[in-house]
């Protein structure tokens, strides 16, 4: 479990990069920590995993309190870095053969089955991590986190960089590690990754977060449902897209024959653009 209470922190004081941040994440919960660039993310993330200590707040994260960690914590939690950090000279398996020397050998799990399990091909497993692409990279990393078992795992972008199939395959693990009751925090500027694996997920925007809750209530309380028409008048197609309620109220036009009718509801996306005023960008 994760607890944060009046967080703030400076890299020079007294100008504050995060301002006053509440919020929980309770155990075996996927956690979306969602912004643009610039809005705070990755600096919330540092703190949480004690590379910033120098903050104003509590924070307390599976009984630690994170100004007073030990190797025990460590032990506990798993990274995934934006950018991956791996020994470019070694390859996969010795990478993570390295790795598992920071461990309790009972945590380790077997090397070829997380590079099975991350889709790592064979016959790149013995070649030097340097020769990878960044997707290959991508999973090596991620069997890397997975390595110790973590009980908390820290995703930063977990698929930058992978191709859509492989984008699926990780949003698959993430959902794996779950269902084995692992809490899992993720920071991410793509709305569309947050509102298919979270349960909940807080906007954050200029070190401030502007609110917390899951995707469907953000989208059912504060979305206008468009119903779009498609229709046929005097032969031309035609298209008409009318807020919900108007079509409720059997709004009239002219038309020889309907063609289709949808409802359109906001995507996640759209809901933070209205909240925040602010928009993701993926640059």
């Amino acid at each position: 479990m994760i607890k944060v209470e009046q967080l703030s922190f400076a890299y020079k004081p007294p100008d504050n990069v995060l301002h006053q941040l509440n919020f929980t994440v309770n155990r075996g919960e996927i956690f979306g920590f969602l912004g643009p660039n610039g809005s705070g993310k990755s600096t919330t993330q540092k703190v949480l995993l004690g590379i910033l200590p120098d903050y104003q707040g509590s924070v307390i994260i599976n009984d630690y309190h994170i100004k007073e960690v030990a190797g025990g914590f460590y032990e506990d939690i798993g990274v995934l870095f934006e950018m991956p950090y791996l020994y470019s000279t070694l390859s996969a398996v010795d990478n993570l053969k390295y790795f598992s020397n920071f461990y309790p050998r009972h945590r380790v799990r077997q090397i070829d089955e997380l590079l099975d399990l991350v889709g790592l091909e064979r016959g790149f497993r013995h070649k030097q991590v340097k020769h990878y692409s960044k997707g290959m990279r991508q999973r090596t990393s991620l069997a890397r986190c997975l390595l110790n078992s973590p009980q908390t795992l820290f995703l930063d972008e977990p698929v930058s960089g992978l191709d859509p199939a492989g984008a699926v395959l990780v949003k698959q693990i993430i959902k794996q590690e779950q269902s084995r009751g692992t809490t899992i925090f993720l920071t991410t500027h793509n709305m569309f990754v947050a509102d298919e694996l979270c349960d909940r997920v807080a906007f954050i925007v200029e070190g401030r977060i502007n609110t917390i809750d899951t995707p469907d209530k953000l989208k059912h309380s504060h979305s206008d449902s468009i119903v779009e028409i498609e229709y046929l008048d005097r032969g031309q197609k035609k298209q008409i897209s009318l807020d919900a309620q108007d079509f409720n109220k059997n709004l009239r036009f002219s038309n020889d024959r309907i063609v289709s009718i949808k409802t359109r509801g906001q995507t996640l996306e759209d809901i933070f653009i209205k909240l925040t005023g602010k928009r993701l960008s993926n640059d």
